[in-house]
Formats: structure tokens, C-alpha cells, sequence
């Protein structure tokens, strides 16, 4: 159990950084899995996770943790093609 909360800690600390780090890079790939979201809204977000994730859960009617999970795999998905 304590090793599966480090790596959830790890994963997220990771999908938090990558977010930041590429976020002007990102916002197109976010309105495309997440068109609800506003122009205004997706760069008001700047990077933070938190935003992201209730603007996903207000929008989409999803719990904090749903949110926070699609943005995960999201992010994941990305950074296996980034990978590649």
C-alpha cells in the first residue's frame, strides 16, 4: 500500500510538471479532448492542475477524483507519444 501511494505522489508530481512545462504546447491537445472547455477558459488555466481538473468536473459532471484521473491518462497517453 505505502509503495502505491509513492507512485501515485510520483505520477502526479509528473503530470503536474509536464503540464506546466508544456502548456502553451498542450492547450490545442486539451480542446480537443475536452471541447467544453472555452477558449478563455482553457488559457485562464495556465498550466495548473487543480483549474484543469474543476473546470473538467463542473463541466462534465465528473467528481474531483474522475477529473483528476481523466487528466492523468491523459497526460500519460501524451507521454508515450512524446516518447516515441
Amino acid at each position: 500500500r505505502y509503495g502505491v501511494e509513492i507512485r501515485q505522489r510520483k505520477e502526479h508530481h509528473m503530470s503536474t510538471d509536464l503540464l506546466k512545462a508544456r502548456w502553451t504546447q498542450l492547450r490545442g491537445e486539451i480542446k480537443k479532448r475536452w471541447g467544453e472547455l472555452t477558449d478563455d477558459e482553457v488559457v485562464q488555466i495556465n498550466g495548473e492542475r487543480d483549474k484543469l481538473a474543476g473546470l473538467i468536473q463542473e463541466r462534465y459532471a465528473l467528481t474531483k477524483e474522475e477529473a483528476l484521473e481523466q487528466i492523468d491518462r491523459f497526460l500519460e497517453h501524451l507521454n508515450e507519444r512524446l516518447d516515441q
